[in-house]
C-alpha cells in the first residue's frame, strides 16, 4: 500500500462526503477508494468512518486522523515546494488550464516555444470552458475569461478576448454583403449556444454593436445554434452563414481570404482576460517563467504616460 496516497484518497472522502464524489475527484473507480480505505484500517486497526447504505460518519479516531493527515499531507507538499525553490531553472510540472478556444487556437502553439526556453518544466494542459477551484483541483495557473471575482488570488490583465464578424465569399456572393447592422436582421446567422447563466447568452437572439451612433442591438436568426466554437467556423467555412467568433479562431482564415470581415466599423463585444494564479506559488521557477512568458505574448499593453 502507498500510505502517502491511501491517505490523500481519505482527506478527499472526507471532504467530498462519499467515495463516489472522492472518486471523481482522485480520478479513480470508487471500488479503488474503498479499497485504499480498507488498506488504512488494516494499517491502524482502528475503523476511520461508520458507514451506512445512506451516509458515512467519521469515528473518533477517524476525525483525529483526518487532522493528522492534513499536517502530513502538508509538510510532503512543503517539503516538494521547498526542493522546486532551491533549483536554479524552472522544472517540474506545470498545470495548467485554460479557456477550449484560446487554449487550442493561442496558448498550446505557444507552450512550444515556453517549453524551449525551459527545457526542465513538463506542461500539464487542461482545456475547458468551465471554471476550477485552482487550489483545490491542483493547478498552478489559469488562463480565465470575464472580470475576476475578488479573492486571495493574483490576477494579471492580458489582451480582451475579441470577436469578429465574418462570412465565407461563397455566402457573401449568395447573399450580399451587409454594410450596416439592420442588414444582418436579412442574413442567416449562425449562433454559439451559451450554457445557461453566461453572460452572453443574449447572443442567441441578438447581437450588439458599437459604431458612430452608439451601441445598436440587432435581433438576429438563422439555421443553426450549437455548443461548439469550432463546429461553429466550420460552418462559417463552409457557406452557411454569418458567424460572430473569436478573433483567436479566426485570424488566419482572413488572411488567408477564406473568411471575410464584415463590418469592421463596428465594435463588437468583448471580455477581459486574467492569468490567474496563488501569491505564495509565485516564489516557484516554473510559475514565475510562464507568468513572465504569457505577459510577454498576451498581456496588456501598458498606457504610454
Amino acid at each position: 500500500m502507498d500510505l502517502f496516497q491511501a491517505m490523500t484518497v481519505y482527506v478527499k472522502v472526507v471532504e467530498a462526503g462519499s467515495m463516489t464524489a472522492a472518486a471523481l475527484e482522485c480520478g479513480m473507480s470508487t471500488t479503488m477508494v474503498g479499497n485504499h480505505l480498507r488498506a488504512l484500517e488494516q494499517r491502524l486497526g482502528v475503523s476511520l468512518l461508520s458507514r451506512t447504505t445512506r451516509r458515512q460518519r467519521l469515528t473518533e479516531f477517524g476525525s483525529a486522523y483526518y487532522q493528522r493527515c492534513l499536517e502530513v499531507l502538508g509538510l510532503v507538499a512543503d517539503s516538494e515546494r521547498l526542493a522546486e525553490q532551491v533549483q536554479d531553472e524552472p522544472a517540474g510540472i506545470l498545470r495548467i488550464t485554460a479557456p477550449l478556444t484560446f487554449g487550442t487556437e493561442r496558448l498550446a502553439p505557444a507552450l512550444s516555444e515556453f517549453v524551449q526556453r525551459c527545457p526542465q518544466v513538463k506542461v500539464d494542459v487542461v482545456l475547458t470552458n468551465q471554471r476550477h477551484d485552482l487550489i483545490d483541483s491542483g493547478f498552478d495557473v489559469a488562463i480565465r475569461l470575464g472580470t475576476p471575482e475578488p479573492s486571495a488570488l493574483i490576477a494579471r490583465p492580458l489582451e480582451d478576448y475579441t470577436l469578429t464578424l465574418c462570412a465565407s465569399k461563397a455566402y457573401l456572393a449568395r447573399r450580399g454583403t451587409p454594410t450596416k447592422p439592420a442588414d444582418l436582421q436579412d442574413h442567416d446567422c449562425l449562433a454559439f449556444a451559451y450554457p445557461a447563466g453566461d453572460d452572453w447568452s443574449s447572443v442567441l437572439k441578438q447581437w450588439r454593436l458599437t459604431g458612430p451612433e452608439g451601441e445598436v442591438l440587432v435581433p438576429v436568426s438563422g439555421p443553426m445554434v450549437i455548443n461548439s466554437s469550432s463546429g461553429l467556423h466550420q460552418a462559417a467555412r463552409a457557406g452557411m452563414g454569418v458567424v460572430m467568433l473569436p478573433d483567436a479562431l479566426v485570424h488566419q482564415d482572413l488572411l488567408e481570404g477564406k473568411l471575410v470581415a464584415l463590418l469592421q466599423d463596428y465594435q463588437l463585444p468583448s471580455r477581459p482576460m486574467n492569468l490567474v494564479y496563488a501569491q505564495d506559488r509565485y516564489r516557484l521557477p516554473k510559475l514565475r517563467s510562464f507568468v513572465e512568458f504569457a505577459l510577454e505574448r498576451w498581456g496588456r499593453p501598458q498606457p504610454r504616460a
